[in-house]
């Protein structure tokens, strides 16, 4: 059993049915402690249900924001009323796996602050989704993805047998300490959607921590379950990638190198959108 407690935080925005799924999975996981909802926009209905679940259980909470905060905000907003123990951090789809929180736990507990620590996410069929395992994303990875070879997330290799380092995992799954969240500010509120988590991987690194990855925890990700417009996740997505590589350019050369890919990223992705569209 794990001896401090742990917080899930659930950030949820027009999520559907799965999202009750989800907290009744967390409500009902003997390693969770306490759930933090932030709601950046229910419709009515669903707002109802979550006061009444909150209403019913005393370790549960719901924040209500009068407008979408994004999922780094929002994760914040939620972490801000912990005062300590284990940050659960993890998407309104996704339905935690029995142990998880204790596999990831026991795996992190000799780690350097600030650590964070990450397991498999996988879909209906129970194959691994793209995502929760990734090396540290560059340019130079970026822009092979985007060409057809995929150099930055590793769901296509054998999983590992044990634990391993990583250079990025999930924030659809992540297991951090309060004070290790603390130490890096939490989430950087610059993205509204997508990449946060990367970022937050690569300042834990920075700042003397590890990343890990641990193939026995999990969580079945339902994905694409917001009825939020296609083409406007893309947009956010691509501009959290020209943010990403704006802020890591190490010089001149690397942030000019940034604004010519960022653009280009971000026509390719508008594009792949509207022909799926």
């Amino acid at each position: 059993m794990i001896n401090q407690p742990v917080t899930a935080i659930v950030v949820t925005y027009h999520t559907g049915p799965h999202l009750r799924e989800c907290l009744y999975a967390l409500d009902s996981d003997p390693d969770v402690s306490a759930i933090a909802i932030v709601d950046n926009g229910n419709p009515a209905e669903d707002q109802v249900w979550l006061k009444d679940f909150a209403a019913a259980r005393a370790g549960v909470r719901v924040l209500f924001s009068e407008r979408n905060l994004g999922f780094g905000t929002a994760v914040n907003l939620g972490a801000a009323g912990v005062r300590d123990g284990l940050l659960l951090i993890i998407n309104p789809d996704a339905i935690i796996k029995r142990g998880s929180v204790t596999t990831l736990a026991e795996a992190a507990k000799d780690l350097t602050e600030p650590w964070v620590a990450g397991g498999k996410i996988f879909d209906v069929h129970g194959r691994e989704s793209r995502g929760g395992r990734r090396r540290k994303l560059t340019l130079w990875r970026a822009l092979t993805s985007f060409a057809g070879l995929n150099t930055w997330t590793l769901e296509k290799k054998p999983p590992p047998a044990a634990p391993i380092e990583v250079g990025a995992v999930s924030g659809a799954l992540m297991l951090m300490s309060k004070p290790g969240f603390d130490q890096l500010g939490g989430f950087d509120e610059a993205y509204f959607l997508h990449v946060e988590d990367v970022d937050l991987c690569r300042r834990a690194w920075d700042a003397g921590g590890k990343v890990i990855y641990c193939p026995e925890a999990g969580a079945l990700h339902y994905g694409a379950t917001s009825d939020a417009p296609a083409k406007t996740v893309a947009a956010h997505k691509a501009d959290s990638l020209a943010y990403y590589f704006r802020k890591f350019a190490g010089n001149p050369v690397e942030r000019a190198i940034a604004a010519v890919f960022s653009s280009a990223i971000k026509r390719i992705i508008l594009a792949r959108t509207h022909n799926q569209g």
